[in-house]
């Protein structure tokens, strides 16, 4: 894990903006919360669908996760509800947003050439390596929690090993691929940005997301199409190589993993785990459609 930029040492009620190619990005969060011991905190805003995922679904909505429509779907008042509700709770928040809405597939073309011709249409820069931001989320998110929140993350992410054989972008790491080291490093430039630079109207904020996404993309072109080949694979500025120690990841690893081996190895034990899944996923489903 190589970061550039400015990552504060302790943990921070934030939002974090990052572009998206794949479900590793999830995973690039927890990793910068946990440096910050703040792993915990990490809440993300998910395209609705998603909450019919087994167990999971439910489990990001009773965790401080938001589901939000796209488009003329999106609902403004219940994502403003849900925010309000964790700040009364005092909820320690670390709220991930993808303003892109999808992920960036070199292999899907038509949706990076619609994200360019929306841009060109709006009179905005075009982009490469990122589609143009989405900022619905990111101002509602912004707004209502203004007084609770210490800053925002602006988080660029690149994964090396996404180059193919002629230079061209490719598709970004698989959880499975990540995990079995398909990609040897990823990179992570973080820029904390202070509320009091962040316009409040929504067509202001709009403009500035846009020149955010403006400065991945011209980092991505660095990283990706650098002329010079010293300079590709990286970001430009100083970087550290930043190791995880084994006390920050040892003990929920044998605590999760003797809970799961406990049950698996009994015959009552792995009634209890199908069960789970069974009839978790059954009430989860019906507890999200009542109350998202």
């Amino acid at each position: 894990v190589i970061i550039y930029g400015d990552l504060p040492k302790n943990k921070e009620n934030v939002i974090y903006l990052s572009n998206h190619q794949c479900t590793v990005d999830w995973i690039i969060a927890d990793m910068l919360a946990i440096r910050q011991n703040a792993l915990g905190h990490v809440r993300y805003v998910l395209k609705d669908g998603l909450k019919w995922l087994p167990l999971y679904g439910w489990y990001f909505s009773q965790h401080g996760g938001v589901y939000v429509k796209r488009s003329a779907n999106f609902n403004e008042k219940e994502m403003r509800e849900k925010l309000r509700a964790q700040m009364k709770a005092e909820t320690p928040m670390y709220l991930v947003i993808f303003p892109e809405g999808t992920r960036y597939n070199p292999e899907i073309p038509k949706v990076i050439a619609d994200s360019q011709s929306f841009a060109e249409k709006e009179g905005l820069a075009i982009l490469k390596h990122v589609l143009t931001p989405r900022v619905k989320a990111t101002h509602v998110a912004i707004d209502t929690m203004k007084d609770y929140l210490d800053a925002v993350y602006d988080v660029t992410v690149a994964y090396e090993g996404t180059v193919d054989h002629k230079g061209q972008r490719k598709l970004a790491p698989s959880m499975t691929e990540f995990l079995c080291k398909e990609c040897p490093r990823v990179h992570i430039f973080i820029d904390r940005i202070d509320l009091k630079d962040i316009p409040e109207e929504q067509m202001y904020m709009r403009r500035w997301l846009h020149e955010r996404f403006e400065i991945k993309d011209k980092l991505l072109i660095e990283f990706y199409d650098a002329k010079d080949s010293k300079r590709r694979n990286k970001f430009p500025g100083k970087s550290v190589h930043s190791k995880l120690s084994l006390k920050k990841t040892l003990p929920s690893l044998l605590f999760l993993g003797g809970l799961t081996a406990s049950m698996l190895l009994t015959e009552s034990g792995r009634k209890l785990y199908v069960k789970t899944w069974i009839y978790g996923t059954l009430i989860g489903c019906l507890w999200v459609s009542i109350k998202p």
